[in-house]
């Protein structure tokens, strides 16, 4: 299961959780809390290959769109297709029914060069 303790993240505010060679990943509980109230998440299509720091996703609310990055190269291979329905999922539990899609990485040495939580937390200060 990822937590916040033990995924890792980017500086542009996306976490990942890698188990084997997949990568969960979302907005960090900061992100949300900047982007205010989702009403919409344009989620990438499974089968795109994204390169780390690539747009491939947006996600909407009631005072902006947010570009959100893929932390780790590879292939799209599942959406979190609940935030279609409901996308406060992502206000509501970041790091829980809130993640955006899941990574088939195609090199995880990049996920080692992501920020560990405290690292990160001291970039957002």
């Amino acid at each position: 299961m990822h937590t916040a303790e033990n995924s890792k993240y980017s500086k542009t505010h996306e976490w990942a959780h890698l188990e084997g060679d997949i990568a969960t990943v979302g907005i960090s509980e900061h992100a949300q809390q900047e982007i205010g109230d989702v009403v919409f998440v344009d989620l990438p299509k499974v089968g795109t290959q994204v390169t780390a720091g690539q747009n491939c996703c947006v996600i909407e609310s009631v005072k902006s769109a947010s570009e959100i990055y893929a932390p780790l190269s590879g292939e799209i291979v599942e959406v979190n297709d609940a935030l279609t329905t409901d996308p406060s999922l992502v206000n509501l539990h970041a790091h829980g029914e809130g993640w955006l899609f899941k990574i088939k990485a195609s090199a995880p040495a990049e996920y080692d060069a992501l920020l560990d939580l405290k690292a990160y937390q001291d970039t957002i200060k």
